[in-house]
């Protein structure tokens, strides 16, 4: 039963990370140039992750924050699994672009965001405990 409910909180965060991907490409980088629009779009993401985990987390019922760094775990897992096995075999992306992502040296910061998505659920778990 926590499987699926981590899942369907995954599957939640894929929608949201493609609709940030088309607000990126439609909205950001025409007004702030691809570079800039591909920072704050990252910085959007990982906010949006965080407050996905906040208002699912207690739905999730982790066990403790090691539990509930395992669901960031988990979705960390299926993220790079899409990432790569989609982004390779379905929409025909090749290897080489899809690593473009993970240069920090060229600014790209996304690894920004699968830090977030490996962290959130413990970030989450602990604020909604203390909150109590």
């Amino acid at each position: 039963m926590v499987v699926f409910r981590i899942v369907v909180v995954w599957m939640l965060l894929l929608v949201v990370a493609v609709a940030n991907g088309a607000a990126r490409e439609f909205l950001l980088v025409p007004r702030l140039g691809a570079q800039t629009g591909h920072v704050v779009s990252t910085v959007i993401l990982c906010a949006a992750i965080l407050a996905v985990a906040l208002l699912t987390i207690r739905w999730i019922a982790p066990r403790g924050r090691r539990g509930a760094l395992w669901i960031g775990g988990i979705w960390l897992a299926l993220t790079l699994g899409f990432e790569f096995l989609a982004g390779h075999y379905v929409f025909g992306n090749s290897w080489e672009k899809l690593f473009t992502d993970y240069n920090l040296l060229r600014g790209r910061v996304w690894i920004l965001v699968l830090i977030a998505t490996l962290f959130a659920p413990a970030w989450a778990y602990g604020w909604k405990r203390s909150a109590r």
